[in-house]
């Protein structure tokens, strides 16, 4: 009969520790005691334990990859959303010519919590942040130092971020001054501190112009554009601008628009935000907010890989209107 390879567990009962302890030594996590970490290697050498060989190279100092964390409502959805290929790519152009590699981590929403806290332990330069909620953002942080959040987040989780909501204003200001009277707007998912600072931006320009502001609730998703058009079109049949959270959803708003019979521009007009490749295969092209995703994803892969950052590491980048067909005077 085979005998039975050694467990996690074998060597943190042998080593006198917890599994998660056991772990975190293998995979090169900090607060750790030199003497600890002594015994957890004894033990894997004396039960003959063999754990991944890349997080075993990241113990042994070789800390040789980027962890991309990314938590959304439906991951099945991750790999069609483009803001999350830009993101790829911007960590990949920081990454070229170096032996880091990038580890992607996607999470249910329901499970973040305890998923999160599995990926802290195992993180190995650093770890980017999507769409992970402040409180969690925190935590995160407090177990591993090597963070950046893009987007936002909870006091001492260093970020890099766009002009949200200058950008949002922006486009809301472009919308009048071209002549629309009733600007409503499809917004991004409620609690995500990108969507709140878009809402606020839409809200100021709003009543700069004297309107009340008028939105649906949404999400970053096709869906949620359609659903929300779909709403505004019923409560508000006389408006004749939207501005959408970002270019997903604004696909969405199109779509719906077509669907209703409405033409864009000529009827209703249109802006996003993100400026992905969406707004220009459009039809008619579209305005949209320009984020430069894969420069905020390359900026702060390099500060990771330098060890750059820190609690007051923040950077915020310009999101320019770039005008397009879709809100034609």
């Amino acid at each position: 009969m085979e005998a039975k390879k050694p467990t996690l567990e074998d060597v943190g009962r042998a080593a006198g520790v917890s599994r998660a302890t056991a772990s975190r030594v293998i995979t090169g996590g900090r607060r750790v005691s030199a003497n600890t970490r002594d015994r957890v290697w004894q033990a894997v050498e004396t039960l003959g334990y063999h754990p991944d060989l890349a997080a075993r190279a990241l113990a042994k100092g070789r800390a040789d990859v980027i962890d991309l964390v990314i938590i959304d409502e439906d991951a099945t959805q991750v790999g069609s959303n483009p803001y999350y290929s830009r993101v790829v790519s911007g960590i990949l152009s920081a990454l070229a010519g170096s032996d880091t590699q990038m580890r992607t981590h996607v999470i249910d929403e329901p499970e973040a919590p305890t998923r999160l806290d599995d990926v802290a332990h195992i993180v190995g330069v650093g770890a980017l942040l999507i769409n992970v909620p402040p409180d969690l953002a925190a935590r995160f942080t407090a177990r591993c130092d090597r963070v950046v959040s893009l987007g936002r987040s909870a006091r001492g989780v260093p970020v890099v971020e766009a002009e949200n909501v200058a950008g949002a204003r922006a486009a809301v200001e472009h919308l009048y001054r071209t002549g629309r009277r009733k600007v409503v707007a499809v917004h991004g998912k409620h609690g995500n501190s990108c969507a709140t600072a878009r809402r606020n931006g839409f809200s100021l320009a709003s009543v700069d112009a004297g309107h009340e502001p008028i939105g649906a609730e949404g999400g970053f998703c096709l869906e949620a554009g359609v659903a929300g058009t779909k709403e505004l079109l019923a409560a508000h049949p006389d408006l004749d601008g939207i501005f959408a959270a970002c270019d997903l959803t604004a696909m969405g708003v199109l779509r719906a628009l077509n669907e209703s019979g409405r033409r864009v521009p000529d009827d209703v007009a249109l802006v996003g935000f993100d400026d992905s490749f969406l707004a220009s295969v459009a039809t008619p092209a579209m305005t949209s907010v320009r984020q430069p995703v894969e420069h905020m994803a390359a900026l702060a892969t390099r500060a990771l890989l330098a060890g750059e950052t820190g609690p007051s590491w923040h950077r915020v980048e310009p999101a320019p209107l770039q005008i397009r067909r879709s809100s034609a005077a």
